[in-house]
């Protein structure tokens, strides 16, 4: 005989950071199965969009670190690019190989933080997330030799980059790309042969391929769904069209393979950074861009495959040192759209997993 229940709803959030943010989720649960699931967010909101537009373009890339700034690195990237094809600025070599050994360095740096809190929602807090963290902070090291900042950079400049590397830095880099594959070796034998994680994230929470292209999910979580899109590759930016790389993707969309795709892409992008260093070219790391730079009047849209997905700037000039319109295409916003569908169905552990496997920063969400 079924049990007659009604449907309760609780809602969870927001808080910090087991939401991964300011982030509630308003669930609604027949019994322990969830029946429905609204997202709201908001709670963050800087309105750094509006904020750009009364800047100059020039002091818009420490704004660009406050987007994700688990991946500042990446956002100042994508935001010069808009700028350099709004205004026709050339690039030195030097500068783009530089761009691209930050970018991969921020990328591995972004994907330790998603598997290290995916396995802090599974309930694991302190051996995964810490052998993550010590990683981590080696690559902090790095771009504090760069740039004296270990969060937000405020490194990627009009032209190129704010200085050349330091003289420690490359013998630095080499012991971390010499090191690190045997760690994600690590970290692969530690939570991939784990019977508990795996009954936690096997066939659990699955992106069918059809749904994640409407919803226009991009990054891991696109290609663990098997879609074999990256925009390195399909539309690529700075030198990547210069390195060996392969695009890892899932075959079932569900936590496991958004895990497995992280862990792969960090292999990748340790071979990228070997390339990269290997083809170093000699030269300036910057060309000479005026202070208050003033493109000419039109419109620019310029992305790149940041660590959660697509990341995108569009500028619009009307002439004058200040973007006429300024908006970011942000990865977590739009593969936040699937969230509802993916828990319903599952229970209440489930969803704080599913969510984690997203792997969102509401930093750019709320922007």
């Amino acid at each position: 005989m079924a049990i007659k229940t009604e449907p309760v709803m609780i809602n969870l959030g927001p808080q910090h950071p087991s939401t991964h943010g300011v982030f509630r989720m308003r669930v609604t649960f027949d019994g322990e199965v969830i029946v429905d699931m609204e997202p709201i967010f908001g709670y963050l909101h800087r309105g750094i969009e509006k904020l750009a537009e009364s800047k100059t373009y020039l002091q818009n890339i420490p704004y660009t670190d406050r987007l994700d700034y688990v991946a500042a690195m990446s956002n100042n990237l994508a935001y010069v690019l808009a700028v350099e094809k709004l205004a026709g600025i050339a690039v030195p070599e030097r500068a783009e190989y530089l761009r691209v050994i930050m970018a991969e360095l921020m990328r591995i740096a972004s994907h330790l933080i998603a598997v290290g809190a995916l396995l802090n929602d599974m309930g694991a807090f302190f051996t995964p997330l810490m052998y993550m963290f010590r990683e981590r902070e080696k690559i902090l090291d790095l771009f504090e030799m760069v740039c004296g900042q270990r969060l937000t950079y405020n490194y990627m400049r009009f032209g190129g980059v704010s200085h050349d590397i330091p003289e420690e830095f490359t013998p630095a880099l080499e012991r971390f790309i010499d090191e690190m594959p045997r760690f994600i070796d690590e970290y692969d034998q530690l939570l991939a042969e784990n019977e508990i994680v795996l009954a936690r994230i096997k066939g659990v929470g699955v992106l069918p391929a059809d749904k994640a292209i409407n919803a226009s999910v991009s990054g891991p979580v696109l290609r663990a769904s098997g879609v074999k899109w990256d925009i390195r590759r399909a539309d690529p930016y700075s030198v990547y069209d210069r390195f060996d790389f392969e695009i890892p993707t899932g075959k079932m969309g569900d936590i496991y393979d958004r895990y497995w795709v992280r862990i792969q892409e960090m292999r990748q992008s340790v071979r990228i950074i070997e390339q990269a260093m290997a083809q170093l070219p000699q030269g300036e790391v910057r060309t000479r861009v005026p202070a208050l730079l003033q493109p000419p009047k039109g419109e620019a849209y310029a992305r790149i495959e940041a660590p959660k997905g697509e990341l995108g700037f569009y500028l619009v000039s009307d002439g004058s040192p200040k973007p006429y319109r300024f908006k970011v295409r942000a990865p977590s916003l739009l593969n936040l759209t699937v969230l509802r569908d993916l828990v319903i169905g599952w229970k209440l552990a489930d969803a704080v997993v599913i969510f984690g496997s997203i792997d969102v920063c509401m930093g750019e969400v709320d922007r």
